[in-house]
């Protein structure tokens, strides 16, 4: 846990001193100062977030819309949620920072997660989380990269955990009418309290997949997994944290 949060805290120092000298760079440079957006509309056969079902295994709908100003961003996620008094919908609101210094892309954000009309009541399961995220192309078509999540203790609405997770993409010869990348993560994820992850207070998750696109169009194939005990005598649990293949298609706007 101490090493855990040692690289957590050193990745945040990296990352705050790679967005000073970025900062600097762009304060004189109002050509990256400008305002942008993007749509996303994605339908998917589950949600999953990182390796766990979270609407039962049934299918989601997840709008996505994001405002930039240079190197700034905010943006809104939503998804339709079932079980542990979640649903009926999520929304998640972040903001951030995305630098660059020299090949490497900064991610430095702030997540919260709300559940607006959940049963428990406004406000009652909403949390928030930081994030610091790194990326780089060290060969052609080949993108690594490496985010850590730590998210404070917040009483009965979430409890102190870390994350830490790599992602490895590679983008194939374009084929007929499609732009495939193959791609893949390996996430780790760890809790402060006891059995916080259904039963466990550890555990390991990961997929790998391909992406189609053809123009602004996208269809995902992904198979998702995790290390958690799939025979523990719970059916919600064997079903969350069981693996599975996941399909998403959507459209990315303007």
């Amino acid at each position: 846990m101490a090493k855990f949060k040692s690289f957590l805290g050193a990745a945040g120092v990296a990352a705050l001193a790679s967005l000073a000298m970025s900062t600097a760079v762009l304060a004189d440079d109002s050509e990256d100062r400008k305002f942008g957006y993007s749509i996303t509309l994605t339908g998917t056969s589950d949600y999953i977030f990182r390796g766990m079902s979270l609407n039962n295994q049934l299918p989601a709908f997840q709008p996505f819309i994001e405002f930039t100003y240079g190197i700034a961003y905010v943006n809104f996620w939503g998804s339709n949620i079932s079980g542990q008094g979640y649903e009926p919908f999520e929304m998640d609101i972040s903001a951030g920072i995305r630098p660059v210094t020299g090949p490497v892309s900064w991610d430095l954000g702030v997540v919260y997660y709300t559940y607006p009309a959940n049963s428990l009541g406004w406000s009652a399961t909403d949390y928030v989380e930081f994030k610091v995220s790194a990326s780089i192309t060290p060969v052609t078509n080949l993108t690594l990269g490496v985010t850590g999540y730590w998210t404070p203790d917040q009483g009965t609405n979430y409890g102190e955990t870390e994350t830490v997770e790599g992602n490895i993409s590679y983008a194939l010869p374009k084929f007929a009418i499609f732009d495939p990348t193959i791609g893949g993560t390996l996430g780790y994820s760890n809790a402060d309290r006891a059995g916080f992850f259904l039963g466990e207070g550890d555990y390991t998750y990961w997929n790998v997949g391909l992406k189609l696109a053809v123009d602004k169009y996208f269809m995902d194939f992904r198979y998702w997994d995790t290390n958690i005990s799939k025979n523990v005598g719970n059916d919600f649990n064997n079903s969350t944290a069981d693996s599975r293949f996941v399909f998403s298609a959507g459209v990315n706007l303007p």
